[in-house]
């Protein structure tokens, strides 16, 4: 890409915030509003507020893009079409997006707004960012897990911008692409709701310990070579974090960015971001070390000696003042109390302040030091009139309409059955199902015999499916394998990224799994235009939001183990069955699969109870996922009987299906 000045880009989630980065220097911000964003927990912004924000920015020559990087529930769409109404008149830069339903409403009825991918949509190599710049968005936020050479592999070909995160919190799990937290209590990662199970202790044999903890991202010694890769746009992460965080990474990053030689300068004074520990992560291709022992952020200067009711001392050699923010950590319960060091009094390293907490402080609690306010940053806005833009009820009943699936009804049950080793093949009755789906890994591929009788005999109910994450360098290979299965005989394919549509022949048939998201109409009627046989609800998804959709003619998993963590990250654990426990004893397995690192719930989902309500309210796809299940003819022949009856597997879960999605 063109090498011009690579834009530095800062959140701010509130607008005390927003100010900080602007004087921070951030060329461009990222902002939320009150809905449709993935972080619900920070303050965010009103619609009234926002043209105040578009104002003062314009008068700074600050960019400003609004994050819309949620999964949409279909009842959500009316409220949607008003918010990119709103937007467009306002006149944002650009809209951050995650929902293929939000993208195609935004392309077809709002095409004055620009669309940035978000890195939720897991663009991971240069077949991703193509596809997204043949289907008209502008920029990719490119996945976190990418080294500095994949990255400037990508980055040779100009399709569109690139954006690349440089600092702040890392989420374990590829692009963030997490149902750990939907499936331990429903708050879905994926609609900004996440419970952050990835700084949870789990139990590795008996030893309590961090597995998934990431340390935070740190790319300071690294913008030279993003800006000769051609990288855009340089991002910092954190629209939950204080105006004086955001003031000094910003500042600091703009240090590093204006001049080069004084790198070392910026670097000190991110040390003072309190944040956690910093790793380079992939991208210095050294993750060796990028597991935290602590889930706190902050700076830890000491040990509570004395507390009393009144006064709270302890040592440090760090020089601390009146006014700074502290949180003290109960070191057996993991408790924390946050507070500001009031009546300050030093003598030698030994300070001691006032104790305005109600909760019980304790000899021995740790004395963590989490901020420091240098400068003031007003949080009050003028008011700036706010376009009235709403849709009348009927043009937003119009665009809904337009959603509806025409001519794919499917009044007859069908049975999708998908398996990833050949060891199922002497088990299964293929007269009995519709499609087997082929999860195989890129050496299984290369070493299963297309040529063998079973598959030959049975290659049209046959389909491959592509895996999660393709690294740059294994894409010549995919399309050698895909080639060849083409070659063979195969001509159906289920991809995991609309963009692993371009490695496939045209001849041959695409469906789309479930990480290509589906929560509402407006997804699957644009999987549908982009030519997708079948495509696949989301296994978190709860019965009241399929029931609310026109569209029924996707697939439905009716018994899955759900892949909670899929990450790039390996772990090490010390027992040889892999199996973890949460701090709420609940069993966890973890895999390795072509050193993509798998965790998965110690059973399955299944709905079979619900078969009748869900043919009752229109659906009648439905498919088996035996992945992470041994071969086993006897659970195979359970499982179409219990099918049959309408009776669940035990023991199983029912995920979100009755309890709700948040």
């Amino acid at each position: 890409m063109t090498k011009g000045k690579t834009e530095l880009l800062v959140p701010a989630g509130s607008v005390d915030s927003f100010r900080a980065a602007v004087r921070g220097g951030a060329d461009a911000v990222y902002l939320g509003l009150k809905q449709f964003n993935a972080r619900v927990r920070a303050n965010n912004f009103s619609e009234d507020q926002l043209p105040a924000i578009m104002q003062e920015a314009r008068n700074h020559g600050v960019k400003v893009y609004i994050t819309l990087n949620t999964v949409i529930k279909n009842k959500e769409i009316p409220k949607l079409l008003d918010f990119l109404a709103y937007l467009e008149k306002v006149g944002v830069d650009a809209i951050i997006v995650q929902d293929w339903g939000v993208f195609a409403l935004t392309k077809q009825f709002f095409p004055r707004l620009t669309i940035h991918a978000s890195t939720q949509m897991g663009t991971h190599n240069s077949a991703g960012v193509d596809f997204a710049s043949n289907i008209g968005i502008k920029r990719v936020v490119l996945a976190r897990e990418l080294t500095l050479t994949e990255v400037d592999t990508i980055a040779r070909k100009p399709a569109c911008e690139l954006e690349v995160f440089i600092h702040g919190a890392l989420c374990y799990s590829f692009s963030g692409q997490c149902f750990f937290s939907s499936y331990i209590g429903g708050r879905g990662a994926n609609r900004g709701m996440c419970s952050q199970p990835c700084r949870m202790v789990y139990k590795d044999e008996k030893e309590q310990k961090y597995l998934f903890n990431l340390k935070d991202n740190q790319q300071v010694e690294n913008l030279d070579k993003l800006h000769q890769a051609g990288v855009h746009s340089l991002k910092v992460e954190g629209r939950m974090k204080s105006a004086d965080y955001v003031f000094r990474v910003a500042s600091a990053y703009r240090l590093a960015l204006d001049h080069p030689d004084r790198t070392q300068e910026a670097e000190a004074m991110l040390q003072l971001d309190f944040g956690r520990a910093k790793t380079g992560y992939f991208l210095d291709q050294n993750v060796s070390d990028s597991i935290a022992d602590n889930s706190n952020t902050g700076i830890l200067v000491g040990q509570v000696i004395r507390a009393s009711k009144s006064e709270i001392t302890f040592f440090s050699t760090h020089e601390l003042k009146n006014d700074d923010r502290i949180r003290l950590r109960d070191t057996t319960s993991n408790k924390t109390v946050s507070q500001k060091l009031e009546d300050l009094w030093e003598e030698n390293g030994r300070y001691s302040f006032s104790n305005k907490s109600k909760e019980r402080i304790n000899a021995g609690d740790e004395v963590y030091w989490i901020g420091r306010r240098e400068q003031s940053f007003p949080s009050r806005l003028p008011k700036v009139p706010a376009p009235p833009v709403r849709l009348s009820f009927q043009q937003k009943s119009k665009i809904i309409d337009q959603q509806k699936i025409s001519g794919k009804s499917n009044p007859r049950q069908s049975l999708f059955l998908r398996i990833d080793e050949s060891g199922w093949f002497p088990f299964i009755r293929i007269d009995e199902i519709e499609c087997l789906v082929l999860t195989l890994t890129k050496h299984q591929l290369q070493q299963t015999n297309f040529e063998q009788g079973f598959i030959q005999k049975n290659k049209a109910k046959i389909a491959i499916e592509l895996p999660k994450f393709i690294a740059e360098s294994q894409l010549e290979d995919w399309r050698n394998l895909i080639k060849t299965a083409e070659e063979k005989g195969i001509s159906h394919f289920f991809i995991s990224h609309l963009s692993q549509k371009l490695l496939i022949s045209k001849t041959s048939r695409i469906s789309s799994n479930e990480q290509v998201y589906v929560y509402n109409d407006a997804a699957s009627h644009f999987l549908t235009k982009q030519q997708m046989m079948h495509f696949c609800y989301s296994v978190e998804d709860d019965f009241e939001n399929l029931n609310n959709l026109q569209n029924k003619q996707g697939i439905v998993l009716l018994h899955s183990i759900p892949e909670l963590f899929y990450s790039r990250m390996p772990v090490k654990l010390e027992n040889e069955t892999n199996q973890i426990k949460d701090e709420f004893n609940k069993t966890y397995s973890k895999q390795n699969k072509d050193g993509i690192t798998i965790v998965v719930p110690d059973r399955p989902v299944n709905l079979f109870q619900y078969k009748s309500q869900l043919l009752k309210a229109g659906f009648s796809r439905f498919m088996f996922d035996l992945k992470h299940q041994s071969p086993n003819p006897k659970l195979l022949k359970k499982l179409f009987l219990n099918y049959r009856s309408g009776e669940t597997i035990q023991p199983s879960t029912n995920f979100n299906f009755k309890k709700g999605l948040q």
